[in-house]
C-alpha cells in the first residue's frame, strides 16, 4: 500500500425492491422471488470485487456501503460475505464504517441483529416520512408506527444510525414539516438526511405532474421548507456538513459520503454501480452494466465495468460539483484546470454566495456560504462558466 494512493470506499448495489417508489429513478427491479438470480448476482459481486482489487492494488479501506435498491432484503449471510471479502481484499481501518440501507418494514427490522452480526455498524433507515398519508402518497410499504418501531430497534442494535426523510411534498406546510422533523429528531439518530422531493424524468411522479394530478410546492414554499429544515436541525445540535446531510458532531458524519465529496477513490460493484479509481496516476470513471443479466455476463467474461479516463477539466468540474456541497468546500488548486477568473470568485464572494479561505496560491479553499447552498446548481455553473 503506497502512501500516495487515496483512501478507498466500496459501494455495492443490490437492485431488488419489494415495490418501486413513484419518485425513484435508481436502477431497481421488483424482487418477486428471483432466488436463483439473486444467488448468481451475489457470486458475481464477490468476483467483481476481487477483479477490481487486481486493478487498485493495496489500499486503505475506509468504508463499505451496501445500497440499492433495498439491500436489507439481502440475505444477511451474503452481506457478511461481501463485507468479509472487502476487508480481506483491502486494508480496513480499525474503525471501518460499514453501512446498510434499510426500509422500516417489520420483516426487515426483525433481521437488524443478523446484519449487525454480519459486520454492519451503521444503518441508513429510509423513514421518508412520519405521516401515514404522506407515506401512502410516496408509495412506501410501511406506516408511521412501523417506521418509529424500526428506528427505535435500529438505535438499540447499531452503533450508528442515520434517518432519511423527504420534504417539499405536495401540500406540505412549514409548520407541519417542523412538527414532523422534530418527531424524527426525537428518535435519537446521530445523522439525518432530509432530501427535498425532486421530480425525476421518467418516474411515476413525473408522469403525474405531466397529467396535472401532482403539484409540487411552488419555489417560495420550497424555500421556506428548506429554511425550516435547517433551523430545526441546527436547533437540535445537528451541523449541515453537506447540503442534504446533518450530523451531531464530526464523528457522526457519513464517512462513505465523504469519500465522494472529497474526491477519494471508490469501487462500484453490482448492476449499474459507478466508481472512481486512480489507475496509473490517472482518474477513471467506472460504470457497470445496468441489467442484472448483462452485469453477470460481463463479470463472467472478465470484462467488468467500463472505464473512462477523465481529463483534467472533467476531474476539476467533478471536484467543484461535489466539494462545494460540503462545509469543507474544495481546494482551489484542484480547480486550476477550470481557469476560473479571480474576478468571478470575487464577485460571488461580494454577493455573499461563496467565501475564500486561506491563500489562493497555497492551500486556499472555496466554500459555499449558507446563502449559496440553496442555489448551488446555479452557483457551480457560474463558477465554472458553464451555460452562463
Amino acid at each position: 500500500m503506497t502512501d500516495s494512493a487515496p483512501p478507498l470506499g466500496v459501494y455495492v448495489h443490490w437492485p431488488y425492491c419489494a415495490r418501486i417508489c413513484p419518485y425513484c429513478d435508481f436502477n431497481v427491479v421488483r424482487e418477486r422471488g428471483r432466488t436463483a438470480e439473486k444467488a448468481a448476482l451475489g457470486a458475481a459481486i464477490l468476483a467483481d470485487l476481487a477483479a477490481q482489487r487486481a486493478l487498485t492494488g493495496p489500499r486503505r479501506l475506509v468504508s463499505v456501503f451496501l445500497g440499492g435498491g433495498t439491500p436489507s432484503l439481502m440475505d444477511p449471510a451474503l452481506a457478511g460475505e461481501v463485507i468479509a471479502t472487502a476487508r480481506r481484499l483491502w486494508s480496513p481501518d480499525a474503525d471501518l464504517e460499514v453501512t446498510l440501507e434499510a426500509n422500516p418494514t417489520d420483516a426487515e427490522a426483525e433481521r437488524f441483529a443478523a446484519f449487525r452480526d454480519a459486520g454492519v455498524n451503521r444503518l441508513s433507515l429510509g423513514l421518508q416520512s412520519l405521516r401515514d398519508e404522506a407515506l401512502a402518497a410516496l408509495g412506501r410499504n410501511h406506516d408511521a408506527a412501523t417506521a418509529i418501531r424500526a428506528a427505535r430497534r435500529a438505535a438499540a442494535i447499531f452503533p450508528r444510525l442515520s434517518l432519511d426523510l423527504i420534504y417539499a411534498r405536495p401540500g406540505q406546510t412549514p409548520a407541519d414539516w417542523a412538527q414532523e422533523l422534530a418527531a424524527a429528531i426525537d428518535l435519537g439518530a446521530e445523522h439525518v438526511s432530509p432530501y427535498q422531493l425532486t421530480i425525476e424524468a421518467g418516474t411515476a411522479f413525473d408522469r403525474a405532474v405531466g397529467r396535472g394530478t401532482l403539484v409540487p410546492p411552488d419555489p417560495d414554499t420550497a424555500a421556506a421548507l428548506y429554511e425550516t429544515t435547517q433551523a430545526g436541525l441546527e436547533a437540535a445540535g445537528f451541523e449541515a456538513y453537506e447540503v442534504s446531510n446533518h450530523a451531531r458532531g464530526e464523528a457522526a458524519r457519513s464517512r462513505h459520503n465523504l469519500v465522494y465529496w472529497r474526491g477519494w477513490d471508490y469501487v462500484g460493484a453490482g448492476p449499474g454501480a459507478h466508481g472512481r479509481l486512480t489507475l496509473g496516476g490517472a482518474r477513471h470513471a467506472t460504470a457497470a452494466p445496468r441489467a442484472i443479466a448483462d452485469y453477470g455476463a460481463a463479470i463472467a467474461a472478465g470484462t467488468g465495468p467500463e472505464r473512462e479516463r477523465l481529463d483534467p477539466r472533467e476531474q476539476a468540474l467533478e471536484r467543484l460539483l461535489m466539494g462545494l456541497r460540503t462545509v469543507e468546500g474544495v481546494a482551489l488548486a484542484e480547480l486550476a484546470p477550470l481557469d476560473i477568473p479571480p474576478a468571478r470568485l470575487a464577485d460571488l464572494a461580494g454577493l455573499g454566495l461563496v467565501r475564500l479561505q486561506g491563500d489562493p496560491l497555497d492551500g486556499g479553499r472555496l466554500i459555499a456560504t449558507p446563502s449559496g447552498r440553496p442555489v448551488l446548481d446555479r452557483l457551480t455553473a457560474e463558477i465554472a462558466g458553464v451555460g452562463v
